[in-house]
């Protein structure tokens, strides 16, 4: 199982959020690039970024920094946020992203996937945001009536291979990850899986592991230092 550290950038800053909700933004290093490597030195391979001003304005705001932390860090990085187009998902991959994560769009338009899919193959994921089982899109600030498994089975057969779930009433609580959706999802659908939201310590990611993901998401708990990174890497080597 891989290890993604998260980063998350508003205004060009390291931030957290509480249930994905903006007013609670809170600022967690100093410099996304010294973070970056800080990660690569603990034995990281990929980080796993989040525009969060792309996801409220439906388009890229923080590419550069995205590209700079590419270039800097030398690591694989999947980034998401504000991503609506074929022009900006061959934008970030000409400039050193690996993965280009769809999140509102794969709600949005669907052809969209389709094409990108086509195109990228495994270099496109998409992101499933749940509240209460149902999609979110829009920076979160929107549910769609749409169940999670649903929308994991429609991308699946738009041709995409990797799915992140967040369970939004996980993110940033520390209090564990959404095991039974978790389950769910990865037994509905052939995809790899990314889990994201909740995790707090290793034994989140020795539950995770047993489970036979293809991913793990740590933003929170590797900042607030309930879990360590290179303990984390080492026992999903």
């Amino acid at each position: 199982m891989i290890i993604f550290p998260a980063i998350d950038i508003k205004n060009g800053e390291c931030v957290r959020l509480f249930k994905g909700d903006f007013s609670t933004v809170q600022k967690v290093a100093e410099s996304p690039i010294k973070t970056a490597i800080s990660f690569a030195e603990c034995g990281a391979e990929w980080i796993h970024m989040v525009d969060l001003d792309g996801a409220l304005d439906s388009a890229p705001k923080n590419s550069k920094m995205f590209i700079d932390v590419a270039m800097s860090s030398g690591l694989k990085i999947e980034v998401g946020g504000g991503i609506r187009s074929i022009e900006t998902i061959e934008f970030y991959l000409a400039n050193g992203i690996s993965r280009v994560i769809l999140g509102s769009a794969a709600l949005s338009n669907p052809d969209l996937v389709i094409s990108a899919c086509k195109k990228f193959g495994d270099k496109i994921a998409v992101g499933i945001d749940a509240r209460n089982r149902f999609v979110a899109a829009d920076g979160w600030l929107n549910t769609s009536k749409v169940d999670f498994i649903d929308l994991a089975k429609s991308v699946e057969q738009a041709g995409v291979g990797c799915i992140i779930f967040t369970d939004i009433s996980k993110d940033g609580t520390l209090s564990g990850p959404n095991l039974d959706q978790l389950e769910e999802i990865n037994n509905a659908v052939g995809c790899n899986i990314i889990a994201s939201g909740g995790i707090k310590n290793i034994n989140d990611i020795h539950d995770l592991k047993a489970m036979d993901l293809y991913g793990a998401i740590c933003g929170k708990s590797i900042y607030s230092g309930s879990l360590s990174l290179k303990e984390a890497i080492n026992v999903c080597r």
